[in-house]
Parts: structure tokens; sequence; C-alpha cells
């Protein structure tokens, strides 16, 4: 069987897992105090050219987004997300168990626009006094690359970040594929552009060749005041801290993170290419490792004797759109048996 219905069903990178092995009978600081994380933590300060900054490591994405979000806005205070954003539908309620809760407006190809934000807060504010029966939106959320593998542009998140200034608003950036997003085709943002342009994102791991983690980075001195404090709190604080700082070092040694995704984004490109030639309709113009098609019934029942794929949803009475999704260890030959037997 191979499996395309995600980008995690893999192992993990065998870098990785050698830099582990490597270092297994050492000794070190525990809860991330250990060279190992202060090393990556400089790599990514230096890929940010930012000094000035608090970077954390934490498991998973799910955590991660309830410790970013729990720590930066109080009770009364609402998220603002796209209705297919992640913490809307793939979270289980996680972040609203917190006490906050998601404001969401409708996704344009996944994306949250500028200026839909901008008369959200607007209708807040009656004759300039705010709705005090109503939660406060006090911060945005967004993905990059989104859940439908499309990606921000430099203006558009621009435009975003200055609503946000206006209005005081915190900008958070979700980055569970956010490797795949800056090595996309046509990509025109980088890290450096990322971390002066929001209050905190995350580099996803766990999608892009890790065992396991991701690393928030913390920029506006208001948020990271006290924020261990809340990380702790959700359990969030991993007391063998090494084992997530080694993954990182690795990733970001050799330009391995953005060499595992480009690849990753290229067999999608040429899966797609192969798609259109042979007729079958993309419901999504993704430029990273996702691929949503449309199938019929007959021939996803066919395939899936071999391919493993994520159903979406009913297209029509008699086909399916389906998500097919490359990862790090996704080989060529695997694509290309999948492209014959289309």
């Amino acid at each position: 069987m191979i499996y395309l219905n995600c980008d995690y069903a893999g192992g993990v990178h065998p870098n990785i897992l050698k830099r582990l092995m490597e270092t297994n009978d050492e000794t070190s600081g525990v809860y991330g105090f250990d060279k190992y994380s202060e090393e990556a933590r400089n790599k990514i300060k230096e890929l940010c050219n930012n000094e000035d900054m608090d970077i954390f490591f934490i498991s998973g994405g799910t955590q991660t987004n309830v410790v970013a979000i729990s720590a930066t806005i109080k009770h009364y205070q609402a998220v603002i997300s796209c209705d297919t954003g992640h913490i809307n539908t793939h979270e289980c309620g996680a972040v609203e168990n917190t006490g906050h809760k998601i404001v969401t407006l409708p996704n344009r190809n996944g994306k949250l626009w500028a200026k839909d934000i901008a008369k959200l807060i607007d209708a807040h504010h009656v004759q300039g006094m705010a709705r005090i029966h109503d939660v406060q939106p006090r911060m945005v959320y967004l993905s990059n690359s989104t859940e439908f593998g499309t990606i921000y542009t430099r203006k558009e998140i621009e435009e975003i970040y200055e609503v946000c200034q206006q209005h005081g608003l915190y900008l958070y950036i979700d980055g569970a594929r956010l490797g795949y997003a800056l090595t996309a085709e046509n990509n025109d943002i980088d890290l450096e552009f990322l971390a002066s342009h929001c209050d905190l994102f995350y580099i996803g791991g766990t999608k892009v060749g890790a065992m396991f983690g991701e690393a928030l980075v913390v920029i506006n001195p208001e948020i990271r005041k006290d924020f261990q404090y809340n990380l702790k709190l959700r359990g969030a604080l991993l007391a063998k801290g090494r084992m997530l700082g080694i993954q990182f070092l690795e990733l970001f040694t050799d330009n391995l993170y953005f060499d595992i995704a480009r690849n990753a984004n290229n067999l999608a490109t040429k899966l797609r290419k192969a798609l259109v030639e042979k007729g079958y309709e993309l419901t999504v113009n993704s430029p990273t490792n996702l691929t949503f098609v449309v199938m019929s019934d007959e021939k996803l029942m066919n395939l899936s004797q071999d391919f493993a794929f994520e159903i979406i949803s009913r297209h029509d009475e008699y086909s399916k759109v389906v998500r097919i999704a490359t990862g790090w260890d996704t080989r060529e030959e695997d694509i290309d048996a999948l492209i014959e037997r289309l």
C-alpha cells in the first residue's frame, strides 16, 4: 500500500534518526535548556534575521495552537479564522475549550482577506461603541499553507498585518506546512518576512520530516512575558526537550527542511500535470504538496486497493473529491505508479 492520504504517514527522515542515535548516550539539560535546542533556536533566529524573539519547541500542532492562542488573548476575547481554518475544523474544539471563541469568516480559496477582517471589526463597533455583549475580536489566525494547499502572497500578509495593527489585533500564523509554502512555485515570502509581519508563528516539523514537533516563534514582547508559564500549564513543556531541539537542529542543517518540502512539492506538481492531461478535474489550484481532484467512485475503489487517499467530500452522485498528499518520504516511483494507474 502506498500512503498518500497525508504528509505525516511516513516515519522520520534518516538524518534526524541518525542524529538522535548519535546523541542518545549523552546527558544534557532538560525542558529545552540544552545545547542542541539552543543551537536550533540560533539557526531559526538567523533565518529570521532577528535575535529578539523567543522560540519554544512543542510536540504537536494542536497543542501549539492552544498554547499560542490561550497565552495571547483574554477569556472574553476571540480569534478570527476562516471557516476552513484548522483550529475550526480539525482540532475537536481544543481552542474553544480554553475559553476562547473562534469567529469565522468565509474562506477565499482557503484564505482570509484583509478587507473581510476589517468589515468584521467595523461591525463590532456601532457608532464608535463596542458591542460588549459579543466577544471581543483580538487575534487573527491564518495558516500558510492553507487547508487547501494554497499560499499567501507577500502583499496579502502585508495587508492583513496592516489591518491587525490598525485595529489592535494580534496576528498568529499556523505553519504546520510552512516548509511547503516557502518552497512553492511563485512564493514570494521567507522566514525573515514572516518574523516582521506577525506577532507569533510556528514552523511545522511533524508534517515536514520530523518524528514530532513544532517550533513556535514568539516575536511580540507583550506575549513573550511569562509565556513559559502557560506552556507548562498546558502540558506542553517536554521534559526531554532535547529530543525536539535535535530534530529542528538537523532540519535546519544544510537546508534539509527546505529540500524535503521542495521535493514533495515537485512530485505533487508532476502528479497534477498528469491528472490534467488525463482529463481529471482539480478542485483547487494548489502550488504545494496537497492535490485535490475529482475521482469517480469506481476509479477510487480500484485505486484504493494499492493507494491510500483522503476523501474530502462527495462531488456528485458518482464521484468524490479526494486529497492526495506527498511528503518527505514520497518516492518518484510511487507517483509514477499512480500516474500509470490513472
